[in-house]
């Protein structure tokens, strides 16, 4: 009984100072003085916690905007190639134009040799048919009949000749310029002479001395005439 009521009192006296430790340990956390401090501490640990956040931003941002020199070597050398590349675009495109102006000229020149080869032939042969002109109109038509068949052959026969000369004349472009009475063209026609001729309209052709000729579009001897003026 004795040993019981012994164990019973040390528990009691036990529990008593647990609560007496308690009490003083409330007191000093509620204190004035604790409560005081606390914000400036607060605020403290807060703004060293932002200052280190914003360092480590400013270390991050000056990280990334800091290059490596093989970097600024590379932006180098691709900013390089870059303008060489539209350099060498412009060339290119310049080249394949004048190519093509080469080529069209070369065409045309082409074209031209064949339509106009033949110019300096054609320009001999018009002689060859002014002769045969001048050699049907020199003949009297009176003559050319039945009781006269040499001079009748002859003539059907120089006829014949100037048809089929003249048809090969179209057939290769050479057209022949007969512009009597037609509005003088400096471009086609010669003047060798102007005179006033009744009841013509001044500028035009009155006479024809000697016929012209265009070699596809291109005239390739101008007629010879007489052109009127006012009087």
């Amino acid at each position: 009984m004795c040993l019981i009521a012994s164990r019973g009192a040390a528990q009691v006296k036990m529990a008593s100072w647990c609560v007496r430790v308690v009490r003083q340990s409330y007191s000093v956390v509620a204190s004035p003085v604790v409560l005081r401090a606390s914000p400036r501490l607060l605020c403290t640990a807060a703004q060293k916690k932002s200052n280190g956040q914003n360092s480590e931003e400013d270390q991050s941002v000056a990280q990334k905007t800091e290059h490596s020199p093989g970097e600024t070597a590379w932006t180098e050398e691709k900013t390089t190639l870059e303008e060489q590349l539209k350099e060498m675009t412009d060339k290119y495109k310049r080249a394949l134009a004048d190519t093509e102006n080469l080529r069209q000229r070369s065409q045309k020149l082409v074209e031209e040799a064949k339509l106009y080869g033949i110019q300096g032939f054609c320009k001999d042969l018009l002689e060859v048919a002014d002769v045969l002109e001048k050699a049907t109109e020199s003949v009297p038509k009176e003559e050319i009949s039945p009781q006269n068949p040499h001079l009748k052959n002859l003539y059907e026969g120089l006829v014949m000749t100037e048809v089929q000369i003249q048809k090969v004349f179209t057939k290769h472009g050479l057209i022949k310029l007969n512009p009597t009475e037609a509005k003088f063209d400096p471009y086609e026609h010669e003047a060798l002479f102007h005179s006033p001729v009744e009841g013509k309209e001044p500028g035009t052709v009155a006479l024809v001395t000697k016929v012209g000729y265009k070699l596809h579009g291109r005239t390739l001897r101008p007629a010879l005439v007489g052109v009127v003026k006012a009087p």
